[in-house]
């Protein structure tokens, strides 16, 4: 473990976000959260040395993570996508951008998100794609509708990209209140809402080259992905918020002697998948990629087992709607 995550300073960051994530409306955007991860260096964490980040390692990174989505998963789900837009700029070749918006994005004087769920999974079946890129005099031109970004609204960058006529792609730097951009309401979730995840619309959206990350290039989500914890930070994730049901669980052992041997089984799975996770984050693992992907399967598989056990436990407090418990079966199901 890194020892940045045995500090004064980073334990009392879990202890303030476990303490907001069980007070805040759980429709509520996350500004407090985000202000104490800022104070406390977490958005410098995978964004380069040279930029004034701390550049940590992809196990360290993952480690992290995991640690504060056992205080607090919406945020820490929210901090995640801020990520990817910080590494998508950060890997680009593009210095005027990075010397905008890295400084801005480390200080916390302006929020990014990513919107490119439709240049990887969403959408790919269709034969037109979700957003369609144009060419113009200065740049290029989007049209269509980006369905899934975190926090659009409360963005003052959209990460995201489109599709050109030859099947190219580029990706963007795309500020949202550029003439045209439309940010829809969030959709509303079964979990997670104060994510305020939903879908933005672009309409004769104007690009200069200037703004381009990355791009025109077939793929070009293959390009610039950095060094961050890739496809290994849902499975920190699931873990995390494991670690977070299960330590509430225990709370509710101690008082009753019948819960331990419920509660031990999952508290062994979830050191284990703890274990495997750094294994897996430091290339320790033969299988590669096979190994993270049933890693995944296995995480998704305790989080879910992990708080239906506490729903149980509560002998039918939980069910009722606003218990801690009912929340986390909610939030157990994103995984």
């Amino acid at each position: 473990m890194h020892d940045l995550f045995t500090t004064d300073s980073f334990q009392s960051l879990l202890t303030e976000l476990s303490d907001m994530n069980l007070k805040d409306a759980v429709d509520s955007w996350p500004t407090e959260q985000l202000a104490a991860m800022t104070q406390a260096s977490v958005m410098s964490w995978d964004l380069p040395c040279e930029w004034g980040g701390l550049d940590l390692a992809p196990v360290d990174q993952l480690e992290g993570l995991r640690l504060l989505s056992s205080a607090c998963l919406t945020s820490t789900f929210v901090l995640t996508q801020r990520s990817a837009a910080g590494r998508r700029i950060a890997t680009s070749a593009n210095t005027v951008v990075k010397q905008d918006l890295l400084p801005r994005l480390l200080s916390g004087e302006i929020f990014a998100t990513v919107g490119i769920s439709h240049l990887t999974t969403s959408g790919q079946h269709l034969k037109t794609p979700l957003v369609q890129v144009g060419l113009n005099e200065n740049g290029f031109v989007l049209n269509g509708t980006v369905p899934w970004a975190t926090g659009a609204a409360m963005a003052d960058y959209l990460i995201t990209g489109g599709t050109l006529s030859d099947n190219r792609q580029i990706l963007v730097a795309l500020p949202t209140n550029r003439a045209g951009v439309d940010v829809q309401q969030p959709a509303k979730l079964m979990a997670l809402n104060a994510s305020q995840t939903g879908a933005v619309s672009l309409n004769n959206v104007a690009v200069s080259t200037d703004e381009v990350l990355h791009g025109p290039v077939e793929g070009v989500m293959q390009h610039g992905t950095g060094g961050g914890a890739g496809s290994l930070g849902t499975s920190a994730l699931a873990i995390g918020a494991t670690a977070g049901t299960l330590r509430r669980l225990a709370e509710e052992a101690k008082r009753r002697e019948d819960l331990h041997q419920f509660l031990q089984p999952l508290q062994a799975e979830c050191d284990q998948l703890t274990s495997d996770l750094r294994l897996a984050a430091l290339g320790s693992d033969p299988a590669g990629q096979s190994a993270a992907e049933h890693l995944r399967r296995k995480a998704n598989s305790l989080v879910l087992r992990s708080a239906q056990s506490w729903l149980a436990a509560t002998k039918g407090a939980g069910y009722v709607a606003g218990h801690p418990a009912e929340r986390a079966v909610r939030e157990s199901m994103f995984f």
